[in-house]
Parts: structure tokens; C-alpha cells; sequence
């Protein structure tokens, strides 16, 4: 049996994924990025090693990506986020044509093709509106949890309208709204609205083509993929396992040069030794 894996280092937590040779997932792990990218990523597959009882050195190939892929130094490559997201979300669902990715600090459309190959990509990496980081600051100026505020967001009868969607100013939006008496549910409404609202105008840049598939920590949030769906007038796909795309892409490329390595050898081997009666 051929185990191979994928490390994905995001900015906010670092996510990995054991694959066999016959591409099952044996194995999720995920741990807070922190401050020490290095030991997260050795932390994050330390733990997957431990719940799939897979011995480290039988795992042939591990493949790094995310915004710290060069800092798993136990790696045998580095792939970036946006073929390892592509391929990931292809996986898990074969007729996806449109990639949405939300995560921390940035968000990504990414058009790809049948084999889950990239054909174009749009990202806002230079301001954390429209992310998980906006998402938490909205929930921290209400008091409440990141896991909370997407379930109460369904409930809003009137959302408001944010005159911003900057993460430095969505604290003043919100206390200024609970000041005027509006409702908390409507406040998060509003919220969700405008990130799904800024989100789709960066994905249009590449084209929207169904199918669309939701991947990133934020797509956990049931609120927005409900605001995207509304936005967009079609169904997300959303996976159990859509938090850990990007690492499960990361394990396929593995697994696919961990299977070419074990070739090559074999072939060499065959040239060394010579044809056999």
C-alpha cells in the first residue's frame, strides 16, 4: 500500500490529509497555524500519522501548499493553494467548473477544467474584506463566536446595508446599527449579504460556470453559503470535507509523483538488472 500526503498551511490553521493508493482518505488532521508555521505543519502531520497509524516512513511523497507551503520542511514539493484547491474540489465533485475559495486572510475564484486542471484565477490577497478575518471582527463587535453568527444570519427579516465591507471599520457599521435599535440577526444579515456581494464580483472576473463548488474554512459557515446561493441563483457544492480541499488536492499531486517515483525505480531497476528469461 502506497500512503501519500498533503499539508495545507493556511494563515489562520493548517490542514492535512492522508490518501492510499486507491485514493482514500485515511486520515484528517487540522491544528491553529500559530505564529510557528514550521511546527504547525510538522504538528498537523504528526497528528494525521497518529490517527491513520500510518508510519512516517511509509508515506512516499508529501506535498505542501497554502500561504506557508515552503515552510513544511519535511516536504518533497510545493504546490500553491490554487492547483492543490482546483484539483481538490475536482475530486470530490467531477463536474466542478467554478471554484470558490474563502479563507482567512483571502478569497479566490478559480475556473478550472474536466481534469481539474486551472484554466484562470482571481484573488484578493491585499485586504481581508470579503473573508474569515471580516466574519470574526463581526463577531467579535457583537460578542459572540465565529460558529454562531451563520446560523443567526438565517433568521434576519430586514438585513441591513453595510456602507463598508473594510475590516477596520465593520466594528463602528455595527455598533452604529445596534445603536439605531436593529436587530442582531438583521446586522449579520447584512454582513453575509455584502461579503457574498463582493465575492461574486471577484468570481465574475474569471466567469462563472456551473458547477460551483465552495471550499475554505468559511464555506463551514451555513450563512454564507446560503448568501452566495442567493447572489448567484444556484446551489453551492459544499463537502463535509470542504475545509480540507486544498489539502486534499495536495495529496493527489503527492500521490500521483509518489506512484511516477515508484516507476521510475522499477524501470531503472529492470535497465540495471537486464530482460529476464
Amino acid at each position: 500500500m502506497i500512503y501519500a500526503a498533503g499539508i495545507d498551511v493556511g494563515s489562520t490553521q493548517t490542514k492535512g490529509i492522508i490518501l492510499n493508493d486507491k485514493l482514500e482518505i485515511v486520515a484528517r488532521a487540522l491544528t491553529d497555524t500559530g505564529a510557528y508555521v514550521t511546527r504547525a505543519a510538522e504538528r498537523c502531520f504528526v497528528e494525521a500519522l497518529r490517527i491513520s497509524q500510518v508510519k512516517r516512513e511509509d508515506v512516499a511523497y508529501v506535498v505542501g501548499t497554502g500561504y506557508g507551503r515552503y515552510k513544511v520542511k519535511f516536504g518533497d514539493a510545493q504546490i500553491t493553494e490554487i492547483s492543490c484547491h482546483a484539483r481538490g474540489a475536482s475530486y470530490l465533485f467531477p463536474s466542478t467548473r467554478t471554484v470558490i475559495d474563502m479563507g482567512g486572510q483571502d478569497a479566490k475564484g478559480i475556473k478550472i477544467g474536466i481534469d481539474g486542471d486551472v484554466k484562470d484565477f482571481v484573488m484578493n490577497d491585499k485586504c481581508a474584506a470579503g473573508t474569515g478575518r471580516f466574519l470574526a471582527s463581526a463577531a467579535e463587535a457583537l460578542g459572540m463566536t465565529l460558529g454562531d453568527i451563520g446560523n443567526i444570519s438565517l433568521q434576519a427579516k430586514n438585513p441591513v446595508r453595510l456602507t463598508t465591507v473594510c475590516t477596520v471599520f465593520v466594528e463602528s457599521d455595527i455598533m452604529s446599527y445596534l445603536a439605531q435599535g436593529k436587530k442582531t440577526e438583521d446586522i449579520l444579515g447584512g454582513v453575509h449579504s455584502a461579503i457574498a456581494a463582493r465575492t461574486i464580483s471577484l468570481v465574475r472576473r474569471v466567469g462563472i460556470e456551473p458547477e460551483v463548488t465552495f471550499t475554505g474554512g468559511v464555506s463551514l459557515n451555513i450563512g454564507m453559503v446560503r448568501a452566495l446561493e442567493e447572489k448567484l441563483g444556484m446551489k453551492l457544492n459544499v463537502s463535509p470535507d470542504s475545509h480540507y480541499v486544498g489539502a486534499l488536492g495536495a495529496s493527489i499531486f503527492a500521490l500521483e509523483r509518489a506512484g511516477k517515483a515508484t516507476a521510475d525505480r522499477q524501470q531503472a531497476t529492470e535497465l540495471e538488472v537486464g530482460p529476464t528469461a
